[in-house]
């Protein structure tokens, strides 16, 4: 089979995958990966190397992109001091632990056992972003686990950059050092003004099918850009993200959101589907550079470095929950999450691409190179299948979802948009006015009485008419009363109609 071919035959199998983790309610990133693998041990499967640069590039910066442009700014300002601890001490602490571990059973090399310790520590933006996508939990839960896969991998790429100098140069001497510490502040000035200019040109390219490519070129560019200046790609990519989206107004234009966000919600999964088969599908290559004996050693360390990394992120979030409950008590403002919340938190923390293309970008001649390769793999695999697919569970059984409030929210922020505009039109006049208000009233009922039958006659009637509409317009068109163009149009105007009077179910596309 040709590369295009293997990759159709793939993602025809991805799709399939999707809609049983769907039914089954399993989160997709550990089924993906665990399916990569049994494709992999297949007799004549396809071989897809990944290039480690490429990677990074292709599937971490869009999904940083896409995390960090909703992710406020003054939540990663409320959450400054859970971030740190978990996008920083968590990664320098669990690094520590696997060289501990290291040291004490296979006798790794410090250099090679820093590097190891900085691929497998950081949990990863697109498989938290894609298992918490559709679990509805506290919202500062949500922040922090989401935020932190945004920096945290700023951290372990910056040390294991540090870790492969000392391999290669036998220590740092002082154009290293300066080049490590100016990394992260570099890399967030230069996203900043990335992003500042980015923001500029955007009016160029509004409502045009080029100014959503130019989204993808820049966040891209970005990447690539910041590597090549030695900076922190990923707080370069994230520093831009978070300018671009602060500098956005309320006049932007609605038909360029709607079109990116659309076209951004695929390409972002597309993207996460194919990096977690494409992960499952290194295991044969693995496995095959190692000696039976070699195998055996490999997987027995393995096996301690994943209940290390797991163990240790769960001691530093009861840890920390203790340490802010006491603070909390003594006067500031952050308070602890609850206990079943830390629990999650700690339960979180499941690696993905970055560990598995930081381990293949090790040098051929790295010592025990198979050895941190293997055990990489094992740390991505068990966390995505374990942790992932037992988050929901966990949800449930330590009832922390939060449906019933995000309806209530929902309902309670339509009357306060409502309000909004009807305060903005109280002292206009005329039909014209009078009209919108009495629309504006009937949204504001809405919110108040969601789930009610006269909603549902109401939102009955309204679709019926649609439809009707749309029988009438296939008609036209069939007739040639109206062109092509035309049609489209129109018939763009009857989608909108359609969803705004339809529930909230649909109007959202989930991921399966």
């Amino acid at each position: 089979m040709t590369f295009f071919e293997t990759l159709v035959a793939l993602m025809a199998v991805a799709i399939l995958l999707l809609q049983v983790t769907r039914r089954l309610h399993l989160p997709y990133p550990g089924i993906l990966a665990a399916a990569g693998v049994a494709v992999a041990m297949l007799p004549g499967a396809p071989s897809i190397p990944i290039d480690p640069p490429t990677a990074l590039a292709l599937f971490i910066a869009p999904v940083l992109i896409d995390s960090a442009y909703d992710f406020p700014l003054t939540a990663a300002r409320r959450m400054l001091l859970p971030l740190f601890v978990y996008a920083v001490v968590a990664v320098l602490v669990t690094t520590g632990v696997v060289v501990s571990i290291s040291a004490l059973t296979v006798g790794l090399p410090i250099a090679a056992a820093i590097t190891l310790g900085a691929i497998v520590a950081p949990p990863d933006a697109a498989a938290a972003t894609a298992v918490l996508s559709n679990l509805p939990i506290d919202r500062r839960v949500d922040a922090l686990l989401k935020g932190e896969s945004l920096f945290n991998d700023a951290t372990a790429l910056l040390l294991f950059s540090a870790a492969l100098t000392v391999h290669a140069r036998g220590g740092l001497d002082a154009v290293t050092v300066l080049q490590l510490i100016s990394a992260a502040p570099g890399g967030i000035l230069f996203g900043i003004a990335f992003g500042f200019l980015l923001s500029r040109l955007r009016p160029v390219t509004e409502n045009t099918v080029g100014g959503t490519l130019l989204q993808f070129v820049y966040a891209f560019a970005t990447w690539l850009i910041a590597e090549r200046l030695h900076l922190s790609a990923v707080l370069a990519t994230v520093a831009s993200a978070m300018t671009i989206a602060t500098l956005a107004s309320v006049e932007d234009s609605p038909r360029m959101r709607v079109h990116s966000f659309a076209v951004w919600t695929t390409v972002v999964f597309l993207l996460n589907v194919v990096a977690f088969l494409l992960m499952g599908l290194q295991a044969r290559r693995i496995i095959e550079a190692m000696s039976g004996v070699d195998l055996e050693r490999a997987l027995g360390f393995a096996a301690m470095v994943v209940v290390g990394v797991i163990t240790t992120r769960l001691i530093i979030a009861y840890l920390f929950h203790k340490i802010v409950g006491y603070r909390h008590r003594h006067g500031h403002d952050l308070a602890a999450f609850a206990p079943g919340e830390t629990l999650l938190v700690g339960w979180a923390g499941m690696r993905g691409l970055v560990t598995l293309a930081t381990s293949f970008a090790l040098p051929p001649d790295f010592p025990e190179r198979d050895l941190i390769v293997l055990t990489a793999f094992c740390v991505v695999l068990a966390t995505l299948v374990i942790q992932g697919a037992t988050l929901a569970p966990m949800i449930r059984l330590l009832k922390l979802g939060r449906q019933a409030e995000v309806r209530k929210e929902m309902a309670a922020a339509r009357c306060s948009l409502a309000e909004a505009a009807l305060s903005r039109l109280e002292k206009e006049e005329g039909a014209e006015a009078q009209a919108l208000r009495l629309a504006y009233q009937e949204v504001g009922k809405r919110g108040e009485e969601t789930g009610r039958p006269p909603l549902d006659r109401r939102r009955g009637l309204s679709i019926a008419a649609v439809l009707a509409q749309r029988q009438r317009l296939e008609e036209l068109r069939d007739s040639d009363k109206v062109g092509p163009n035309q049609y489209l149009e129109l018939q763009e105007d009857l989608d909108w109609k359609q969803l705004a009077a339809g529930s909230d179910e649909d109007r959202r596309i989930t991921e399966s």
